[in-house]
């Protein structure tokens, strides 16, 4: 895991450690308007510390411009608990899945074909466990992890500590910071949440587990161009 960090600051913006990288990427749907994959667009140009938007208002994202100062509130409600305390186990023959559905972001990559929970019951057939491990790997938000029956260990992607700017291309709207790595997250009041290897944070202000995503992208219309 890594050195590097996002701030939380109160009723204000993330402010993120020069030694982050900030990239471009969309969630891309299959044929049935479900996502399967992430397309990258590139690196989006910071110099040293910056400070993203975390109300929504901003006129520079992902970027704050002071939006926030007109009465935002970015009041932290996210328990600092463990994944491992609060997720659920779905067993399976090839690999068993945990479930902590507090952390949802409503990616949607769980909905292909039979969806993760079945493929992970039925992971004895071999393309069911392959659909398990990748539903659960392209899940940004980190509420889904699989675990490798052998070995007992979790099967995650190999990321290098960076913060996405995502969209979301079958819903038509801008989704959350998904944040990669291990970069800890600190809130407003000094605490440290989990570091995890993958967790997605609002940027649409309107979040009810801030300062982590829960969806509400979608369903107020977020969009980072306006």
């Amino acid at each position: 895991m890594s050195d590097e960090k996002i701030k939380v600051t109160k009723d204000g913006p993330y402010v993120v450690s020069a030694n982050v990288p900030l990239r471009a990427e969309t969630s891309v749907p299959n044929k049935d308007g479900i996502p399967e994959k992430w397309e990258d667009h590139g690196e989006i140009k910071s110099e040293g510390e910056c400070r993203l938007c975390r109300c929504g208002k901003s006129k520079n994202k992902p970027f704050c411009d002071g939006s926030h100062m007109a009465g935002f509130n970015g009041t932290e409600t996210a328990q600092k608990i463990k994944f491992d305390d609060e997720a659920e186990t779905y067993e399976g023959y090839g690999v068993d899945l945990k479930d902590c559905e507090i952390y949802c972001s409503s990616g949607r990559f769980c909905d292909k074909g039979i969806g993760v929970w079945q493929a992970a019951e039925n992971s004895s057939d071999p393309e069911n466990k392959k659909l398990a491990i990748e539903e659960a790997c392209n899940c940004p938000s980190g509420r889904l992890v699989v675990i490798d029956k052998k070995t007992g260990k979790e099967i995650e992607p190999k990321f290098a500590p960076q913060i996405s700017v995502t969209q979301d291309e079958a819903a038509d709207v801008s989704g959350p910071l998904w944040v990669k790595g291990g970069i800890e997250i600190e809130s407003a009041d000094g605490e440290k949440y989990e570091k995890r290897n993958r967790c997605t944070i609002c940027r649409c202000g309107k979040s009810s587990n801030k300062p982590f995503c829960d969806g509400s992208h979608i369903s107020t219309r977020f969009n980072d161009k306006e």
